[in-house]
């Protein structure tokens, strides 16, 4: 039975070839940053694919250029304010990461300009990641006043090696998408207009291929991210005890204000 992908509104859904489905992350304006509803349908949708007979391989990327830039700041200043909505968040964070793991189906991701938050989370534990070579990959978990969670602690440390993943993680720092590739954090890195192009390439050749050999060998390798699973729940929920604290405040004025945040030197940690 086709899965109906109508249900889902902050998401596009396209089907550009047979067998391939586009994801695209969408908010016009907000240089495609997820909101409530995008953050849910991002955890949520790899359920529906992962049961599509008419799905061999997901292409996600986002729509004019960019990828997302991260989370929507009213959601993280809900999140900060609000028990409720902190531990539902919580909870499609670590969805997303592991749905997109446990899907049987390959992800192909296209990230575009920059790539920040709860998309760029997607992106890299997608299963195969083709980069502009000036894209702007960003964990700006720190520069917000909350620990590295999401996707850090489960993949950077895997794809580039653990001093790397130190430098960038806990100095906020931005990654281009032509470094990137050389320390191995994405698959490939070309040039700027030939993103989407090339991991549609990448698509039609998965859903060429032999669909139970793809998916099994996706299923072992993948084994190397759930041996992390630990240290990813540990992460997450570090990062979402920061939301309860004054330094995500601080960095989340600062964003809001345009400003270089000033984070009390002092901490009872």
């Amino acid at each position: 039975m086709s899965v109906d992908y109508g249900r889902y509104t902050a998401l596009k859904i396209a089907r550009p070839a047979p067998r391939i489905l586009e994801i695209v992350l969408s908010a016009p304006g907000r240089l495609n940053a997820l909101d409530h509803e995008g953050h849910g349908e991002l955890a949520e949708i790899w359920r529906d694919v992962d049961k599509d007979p008419d799905t061999a391989v997901v292409l996600l990327r986002g729509e004019g250029g960019t990828f997302s830039a991260g989370g929507d700041l009213a959601m993280v200043e809900e999140m900060a304010d609000d028990w409720t909505t902190r531990m539902r968040v919580w909870k499609e964070a670590s969805d997303i990461v592991y749905n997109v793991i446990n899907c049987s189906k390959p992800v192909v991701s296209a990230i575009e300009g920059v790539g920040v938050g709860a998309g760029l989370a997607a992106a890299l534990v997608s299963d195969i990641t083709v980069a502009g070579r000036t894209a702007r990959i960003i964990d700006g978990h720190t520069r917000l006043g909350v620990a590295a969670g999401d996707h850090s602690a489960i993949v950077w440390p895997l794809l580039c090696g653990m001093a790397k993943a130190k430098y960038y993680l806990l100095l906020c720092e931005t990654v281009t998408g032509e470094e990137a590739e050389r320390i191995g954090l994405v698959s490939l890195a070309v040039d700027d207009d030939r993103v989407v192009a090339e991991a549609m390439a990448v698509c039609e050749k998965l859903a060429a291929g032999a669909p139970a050999a793809i998916r099994l060998t996706k299923h072992a390798l993948n084994n190397w991210l759930r041996q992390a699973g630990p240290a990813f729940d540990a992460s997450l929920a570090l990062e979402f005890l920061g939301f309860s604290g004054p330094e995500v405040r601080e960095g989340l004025a600062s964003l809001k204000e345009k400003r270089k945040p000033d984070f009390d030197p002092d901490s009872p940690f």
